[in-house]
């Protein structure tokens, strides 16, 4: 069980707490318990549970919870809740927008036990009228209903990768072959998957029906399912998979036709002559082969790599030879967007910084939340000069490691930055996020994020569109009209690549790229171990054709100070800027 874990089991029991109006003292213990376990910087299961108390700090009680649910995968307490619970309204406790008090209303004066009858109920316009919803909260209801419906039965990236590397290495023991692949949306790295596909060369399919069948949280479809093809659902996810039975040598043929989608292996060849194989699913139909280059050098086309299949103009491309060199993990010379624990990170700045310089990067650049982030610890100004005081003496220790003074600056509802220009001014540079009142219409925060855009202390964008992918729907922009502004006032644009939110979203990277924008993949790390989330935003800088010259910390250290010392020095703030933000 992991940390992560954990941290789910004790805020479920604080909402079922709450959910049940039982003592408020114990909810905040429970939510200061979970807290307390996001910021450890190891493993609890790997502690003895004897020592709990003093390596994890604490108390004796919570401890012995944390020990009783490594153990049995539960406590009295939380089996209790769920006891007294029913499981659909325990599934009311996912949908983002109401809390536990309004689920309780909806459970004990509205009769409704599961989603779906929250659901039937809305359309019926009846959540409407219960006391403190009102016709408002019922759409929001109804559209959190909606994405959670269509959300079902996906995995976020890594986590579906984690599946397939699993089944990998079952299928690969027991067909005793190391030509076992992974294919479909996962090969071609999309940032939500909806089937796991794989193929494995066999001479004896029945073997890896038969491991498949015998694998427990996996369901076969019998229906589905032939002498070639197993398919079947994961039962924890829902999540499909499929695997194809091969010979090995149609392996690369049929791993080619399973990767690439519909657009990408129909779309017409340019240049094609009559008689020629017109698409690339033609061209694979005609010829067995045995490395995918020769398939695109058949066609006459320049290599695509697997990230680019999605039919979306890469051919054309490819045709010309016109497909540049993508960005590589090893391009990233530093790590921009982290927090530390002056905010609600779980690490010193030095720790923060001595990994990354242990790990060969040039700098980090700190971006601790702004001070209306109350939830999340945002610093107050004196802090921001505390802080930035300790890097100092960092820099000079560390050099010729380098941390830059940014910080992560909340975007107002009115679109002003979080801070006075004299301190915005103190940062080397600002990246500027919306994390509050998400609900507005088009107009509203496109007009919102382009004042944001426009003051010339905004350094770089940070998650454009705010959104938890399999969470909660992002707010809506005219991302046009946003990449333009940015492209017009010099603002970098993160793809922030933490799993969850992978946003700036892939498909805007081209025309952000024609536009003349800079990208930065960003990990927004709260912890060490979140600098790994780096290579999602690869992943999905590499689908929108990203390359290391037009990514922001692909520069060398003395090329980002150079580029922050110019840009602060070129600031005239405007006469409304002057002023304190908040008179």
């Amino acid at each position: 069980m992991t940390n992560r874990d954990l941290i789910r089991a004790f805020k479920l029991a604080a909402q079922l707490l709450e959910l049940h109006d039982e003592n408020p003292f114990k909810i905040r213990a429970y939510e200061g318990t979970a807290n307390a376990l996001d910021q450890l910087n190891f493993q609890v299961a790997d502690v003895d549970r004897t020592g709990l108390p003093d390596r994890t700090g604490l108390s004796k009680s919570a401890a012995a919870r944390v020990a009783e649910l490594l153990d049995t995968g539960s406590f009295d307490e939380l089996t209790r809740l769920l006891a007294i619970t029913p499981p659909g309204v325990v599934e009311l406790l996912n949908i983002k927008g109401i809390g536990p008090k309004k689920i309780r209303q909806l459970w004990r004066e509205a009769g409704i036990e599961s989603p779906e009858q929250l659901r039937e109920a809305a359309e019926q316009d009846q959540i409407s009228k219960l006391k403190g919803f009102g016709k408002k909260t019922q759409d929001l209801i109804l559209a959190a209903l909606e994405f959670t419906s269509q959300s079902k039965g996906k995995l976020l990236f890594p986590q579906a990768e984690a599946l397939a590397a699993d089944l990998q290495a079952r299928l690969r023991e027991a067909l005793r072959t190391e030509q076992v692949a992974v294919a479909g949306e996962l090969r071609r790295c999309l940032e939500t998957i909806e089937t796991i596909v794989l193929v494995a060369a066999t001479s004896t399919p029945d073997r890896g029906h038969d491991a498949l069948d015998a694998l427990e949280g996996l369901a076969a479809e019998p229906t589905q399912c032939g002498v070639y093809c197993w398919r079947g659902t994961t039962t924890e996810s829902g999540v499909k998979v499929e695997v194809h039975f091969v010979t090995k040598e149609n392996f690369t043929n049929q791993l080619f036709l399973l990767t690439g989608n519909e657009e990408h292996l129909t779309e017409a060849l340019p240049g094609a002559m009559p008689g020629q194989p017109a698409t690339l699913r033609q061209v694979v139909k005609k010829e067995r082969f045995y490395q995918e280059e020769a398939i695109y050098e058949k066609a006459g086309l320049q290599y695509v790599v697997p990230e680019l299949r999605e039919g979306r103009g890469e051919l054309t491309l490819a045709k010309e030879q016109k497909i540049p060199r993508l960005l590589e993990d090893t391009d990233l010379r530093g790590s921009l967007h982290n927090h530390s624990n002056y905010s609600d990170g779980a690490h010193t700045l030095r720790q923060m910084a001595e990994w990354l310089r242990d790990h060969q990067y040039q700098y980090l650049g700190i971006c601790d939340h702004s001070q209306a982030a109350h939830y999340a610890n945002g610093l107050s100004p004196e802090r921001v000069r505390q802080q930035q005081q300790e890097i100092d003496q960092l820099n000079q220790e560390l050099a010729p490691f380098r941390i830059f003074k940014g910080i992560e600056c909340d975007i107002l509802s009115d679109g002003a930055l979080d801070y006075t220009p004299d301190v915005l001014s103190s940062f080397d540079f600002v990246v500027a996020s919306v994390h509050s009142n998400l609900r507005m219409d088009e107009r509203k925060a496109t007009e919102r994020m382009l004042r944001a855009i426009e003051n010339p202390y905004c350094t770089m964008l940070g998650h454009p569109t705010g959104r938890l992918l399999l969470r909660r729907e992002g707010y809506p922009l005219d991302f046009k009209a946003i990449i333009d502004a940015c492209a017009k006032h010099g603002v970098i644009i993160e793809i922030n690549a933490n799993p969850w939110r992978l946003d700036l979203d892939w498909r805007w990277v081209r025309y952000a790229l024609d536009q003349g924008v800079r990208l930065s993949i960003n990990p927004d790390a709260h912890h060490t171990d979140g600098y790994a989330d780096m290579r999602y935003g690869v992943l999905m800088g590499r689908k929108g054709m990203l390359t290391p010259d037009m990514t922001f910390n692909a520069l060398s250290v003395e090329e980002v100070a150079a580029y922050f010392a110019e840009r602060k020095a070129n600031i005239k703030p405007p006469l409304e800027y002057k002023k304190s933000l908040f008179e």
